[in-house]
């Protein structure tokens, strides 16, 4: 990207995530050059919208809020010797399928009933990133949604869970990335 920037991402508190793993392949992949992940520990099913658009949006500007008001030390002001700028990024994602909005699994019996519905037909990953400049307050948020056709899949299969693509995965990079310039060029103006 030729940024420097200090970036805070939210991670999800659930068990069936593995975060490190995404850290570290966001720091790979965008050239973070700080992160920080902190969990915003909202109640998610306590926002409810009708659209998916409508809901991940919600949900990820919720996020961010929350975050905001619980900051960690440090994690705020990243490298306060360096004029990078500090984003918090938070997204949301769920997927819809035969008109039903499905959002994260709670457990590992209803990701293999998602699994199942999924066979044979086509559903929509929606996902929603909100770029925060903690700095400024300036936000930049946007919408990627992924189509996914399923083939038949195989009951054998749906025991195993295979990664995806980032746009599947919930945090969409080519969209972080956009939103990412889109924020350090209006701190320019």
């Amino acid at each position: 990207m030729g940024y420097e920037f200090t970036a805070m991402v939210e991670c999800h508190c659930r068990p069936l995530i593995k975060f490190p793993d995404l850290c570290c392949v966001l720091t790979d992949e965008v050239a973070i050059w700080f992160l920080c992940c902190q969990c915003a520990d909202i109640d998610e099913e306590a926002i409810r919208r009708e659209k998916p658009e409508e809901l991940v949006q919600a949900l990820a500007e919720a996020k961010a809020d929350a975050i905001k008001l619980n900051l960690r030390d440090g994690c705020a002001d990243g490298d306060s010797s360096s004029d990078r700028p500090t984003f918090l990024i938070t997204s949301d994602q769920v997927k819809v399928s035969k008109g039903m909005i499905r959002e994260r699994p709670r457990s590992a019996d209803e990701a293999r009933e998602f699994i199942k519905a999924y066979s044979g037909d086509r559903a929509f990953a929606v996902n929603y990133v909100l770029v925060t400049n903690l700095s400024t307050g300036v936000r930049k948020g946007g919408w990627d949604i992924a189509e996914i056709d399923f083939h038949h899949i195989p009951d054998e299969f749906v025991e195993e869970v295979v990664g995806t693509a980032d746009s599947v995965r919930g945090l969409p990079r080519e969209l972080m990335e956009k939103l990412i310039r889109e924020s350090i060029e209006a701190m320019s103006y």
